[in-house]
């Protein structure tokens, strides 16, 4: 099981480059993070609707979010992975104060049971997707 969650976090993170070129994954300003979530299974609509919601927001608003890969565990669908990448830490910290950021906590807050965020630090970041 945690040979396939290992495999699953690889590919993940190739996926999240979606818009990256190499070069970035050498840019040591840029902040990685990958947050693993477990939610209440009756809340998993909602919280769903809330992530995207964020994710739209923040990409739209902030230059400083670069992108968001966010995927459910097959076998168990209350585990979320978010693959976060912002221009810098500063970046990161500034989201983190947003309105949107605040609503999508305060909303998701009786909807989470699990969070554990891990920063990272990019090895290689490519993709034939544009």
């Amino acid at each position: 099981m945690k040979l396939r969650h290992g495999r699953l976090l690889i590919i993940m993170t190739i996926v999240m480059s979606l818009s990256f070129v190499n070069s970035l994954a050498q840019d040591k300003a840029t902040y990685m993070r990958i947050a693993k979530i477990t939610v209440d299974s009756n809340k998993l609509d909602d919280y769903l609707i809330a992530l995207k919601a964020q994710m739209e927001s923040a990409l739209k608003y902030e230059e400083g979010v670069l992108a968001y890969t966010a995927v459910q565990d097959k076998d168990s669908p209350v585990k979320i992975t978010i693959f976060e990448t912002y221009a810098s830490v500063a970046a990161y910290q500034s989201h983190i104060l947003t309105e949107h950021f605040k609503k999508y906590k305060t909303t998701v807050a009786d909807m989470v049971k699990h969070l554990e965020l891990t920063d990272v630090i990019p090895i290689a970041v490519q993709s034939k997707l544009k």
